[in-house]
């Protein structure tokens, strides 16, 4: 068997997911909670932004993994999608970095769970907040949950997500009832004026926060990435895509606007902001395990946000190892679940060591806004790939969109969704690099972020060209 042949042999994984699976792991992936608390911290103007970044981002970002799924709906997305514009370097780029993205992305959502966790009890709970081993207890053990029941096969981890999908919808339900009843009882915290929604857009603190909020759109490519294991991926990719841009926007206005109504936005803490305004809410109600049942909920959603990445990003190393760009092993199958279980394992180790090392460097804070930074500026490499790939792939085909593509006939849509799309990435990468104004060594954050980064990419090419210069091994029939 040649090398392409055993590639391909490997690639026979099981078709475990459907429509309804792939729009709880799309609503899990892209939702997260973290986000309505860094969002509500603007203000009311945040409202605005959110919209602005559903029109100039996540649309785009629709339009192009709807095209581009239709066309290439194999194992990989956006790392296939790649290869077939740009070639084999800029396609291992790509998933690089989009993998080393999630694997510094991982430890800011994991310590976002356990901050929320905190107010599941409450009272004298709260002081565990900045203990590194409360932190790296919560942390390190559902990393290792997801990680295994990923090991023990996608039918059996896809109801992780699929719970904490639920799990954001009924979080979604409390927020917004919550924020209605606060209203109800005394009134909003915030006015919402007309001055006050209008974001100051000369200024470039709001730029900033506007590419964050856009960028926090990001996740409707992850489904894809698994394709090779979706049941009919084509449609049922474009349904769970189309549901999801119905489903998510609403969910992050209505949700930060609930929060603006039960707290004042400077009153909003960064991790703990959702059951912190419920619990408020609760206490005025005579109610107080509000806020309680709240956080439980959204611990779980991102639970099950953790588990839906962990298995798309874990996708990558595996081809990496099919195509010789890692070491083989990391390309194996499990031989009773069928999963690509050594690829899950190593991210997994990788995780953990990132993860202690903010732990122990930075205080909990700091890490936690440094390892969202770092996430950005590695994640903003592949989508600017992914949106420019749009065009790229539908000049080859003559202007014909793909099956099923909403994209008119032409070359002028595609190249109008991703000049957008790459135009906001762009920005939140710019926006990333700038550290925050109030921390004591903004030079040193500064290093870290963009340093760190480098110095991770650089690593990436140091295994492709490792690869392509080591000899290919032919297995004989």
């Amino acid at each position: 068997m040649s090398e392409g042949g055993e590639r391909d042999a490997a690639l026979r994984l099981r078709r475990s997911l459907g429509t309804l699976d792939l729009v709880l792991m799309s609503v899990a992936a892209i939702i997260s909670f973290r986000w309505l608390s860094i969002a509500a911290r603007i203000g009311p103007s945040s409202l605005t932004l959110w919209v602005l970044g559903m029109l100039t981002f996540f649309l785009p970002s629709a339009l192009t993994v709807l095209e581009l799924s239709s066309r290439l709906p194999g194992e990989g997305g956006i790392y296939i999608w790649c290869r077939a514009a740009f070639g084999d370097l800029h396609a291992f780029v790509v998933g690089w970095c989009y993998w080393v993205g999630n694997l510094v992305f991982f430890p800011s959502l994991l310590l976002f769970i356990a901050g929320v966790l905190l107010y599941v009890r409450g009272g004298s709970a709260l002081a565990l907040a900045d203990s590194p081993l409360y932190n790296a207890g919560i942390c390190l053990g559902a990393l290792w949950f997801a990680t295994l029941l990923n090991v023990m096969g996608l039918d059996r981890a896809k109801w992780l997500q699929n719970v904490g999908g639920i799990a954001t919808w009924l979080a979604g339900a409390i927020i917004f009832g919550g924020g209605a009843l606060a209203w109800h009882e005394s009134g909003s915290a915030t006015s919402f004026t007309h001055a006050a929604l209008l974001p100051a857009f000369t200024s470039l603190p709001t730029l900033a926060s506007f590419a964050a909020m856009a960028l926090a759109y990001v996740g409707l490519e992850l489904g894809p990435i698994l394709g090779g294991e979706i049941r009919n991926p084509r449609p049922t990719i474009a349904r769970a895509v189309l549901i999801s841009c119905l489903v998510v926007p609403v969910l992050y206005v209505a949700g930060t606007a609930a929060l603006l109504v039960a707290l004042p936005a400077a009153e909003i803490n960064l991790i703990s902001g959702i059951p912190q305004a419920l619990t408020a809410v609760g206490a005025r109600l005579g109610m107080a395990a509000f806020g309680g049942l709240t956080a439980a909920l959204v611990a779980l959603s991102q639970v099950g946000t953790l588990g839906a990445w962990v298995a798309g990003t874990a996708r990558l190393p595996f081809l990496f190892g099919l195509d010789r760009y890692l070491p083989r092993r990391v390309g194996a199958l499990h031989p009773r679940f069928g999963s690509p279980y050594m690829a899950l394992i190593v991210q997994g180790a990788i995780t953990t060591l990132i993860l202690l090392a903010a732990l122990s460097g930075s205080a909990i804070h700091e890490a936690f806004l440094v390892l969202i930074d770092m996430s950005i500026i590695l994640g903003f490499i592949p989508l600017i790939y992914m949106f420019a790939a749009l065009p790229v792939l539908r000049r080859r085909a003559a202007g014909t969109p793909a099956e099923g593509s909403p994209l008119p006939h032409g070359a002028w849509a595609c190249w109008l969704a991703a000049t957008s799309g790459i135009a906001v990435t762009l920005l939140g990468a710019v926006a990333a690099m700038i550290p925050p104004t109030y921390s004591a060594n903004p030079a040193l954050i500064a290093v870290k972020v963009v340093g760190g980064s480098m110095v991770l990419i650089g690593i990436g090419l140091a295994f492709f060209f490792r690869g392509r210069l080591a000899p290919k091994r032919i297995v004989a029939r």
